[in-house]
């Protein structure tokens, strides 16, 4: 499982494990069918069944379902654990909330090295993991922000989480924003030029057609939409 966003935990008991201001001010929408928990048994499996979750990183908002999964092991970069255990400032005391993760009992913690992937840094081999699966460094929305890379029969697909928030970020020849994403951003943003020069590598990395990299982020439906449409129809075609 890639991120886990909101657990059963923050459903039954927001006030007591999320920080009101993130709650008004997002608008949160507590229901347990959004839990990563509920979706999973829905399609049949236990929470039990999912040995290994890899985070983007440990914001509020995708690392609140880790302790719905105890026999998990989650995999970080040692930046962002590190990051999230010190929560300096306004904004770190109240994106991270080690209420979401203070039980999980198997951690493993990684530093960039090794072969880079299209440019990028990367880290290979992640404990317990098939080699198809990358952490992939995306430093500045926080300081140990990475996207999750996994080859696919179909090319690799990168899961940017938050390093953008909007579709057309990616779009090479007319970027764009809306208003409300770009401040929000702006808010949460550890290092403004790192986050923005990620961004143009990875529009520049989405406009080459030659690389046969596909990208999403965490926030954006439309683009998921597109993402699971596809998706479905590739099973579709197989099936028949």
């Amino acid at each position: 499982m890639i991120d886990t966003g909101f657990g059963l935990r923050d459903i039954n008991s927001p006030y007591s494990r999320l920080s009101p201001f993130f709650i008004h001010f997002n608008g949160v929408q507590f229901d347990k069918k959004y839990t990563a928990v509920d979706q999973i048994e829905k399609l049949g499996f236990s929470a039990r069944d999912v040995r290994h979750i890899v985070l983007t990183h440990l914001d509020f908002d995708h690392a609140g379902g880790l302790e719905d999964f105890p026999e998990a092991t989650v995999h970080v970069m040692q930046t962002e654990i590190e990051t999230a255990q010190d929560r300096h400032g306004f904004i770190a005391k109240r994106r991270y909330r080690p209420e979401q993760w203070d039980e999980v009992k198997h951690w493993k913690y990684y530093s960039a090295g090794g072969e880079p992937w299209f440019g990028f840094e990367a880290v290979r081999n992640l404990d317990g993991l098939p080699p198809e699966i990358l952490l992939i460094p995306l430093v500045g929305h926080t300081r140990g922000h990475a996207g999750i890379a996994i080859d696919t029969p179909e090319g690799w697909l990168l899961h940017a989480g938050d390093a953008y928030f909007y579709r057309h970020e990616m779009d090479s020849a007319k970027k764009s924003c809306t208003p409300g994403l770009r401040a929000y951003q702006w808010m949460m943003e550890v290092d403004r030029q790192a986050r923005l020069l990620n961004q143009d590598r990875l529009r520049a990395l989405s406009s080459d057609r030659n690389k046969d990299v596909r990208l999403f982020c965490s926030h954006d439906a439309i683009e998921f939409k597109a993402f699971a449409d596809q998706s479905s129809a590739q099973n579709e075609k197989v099936h028949q």
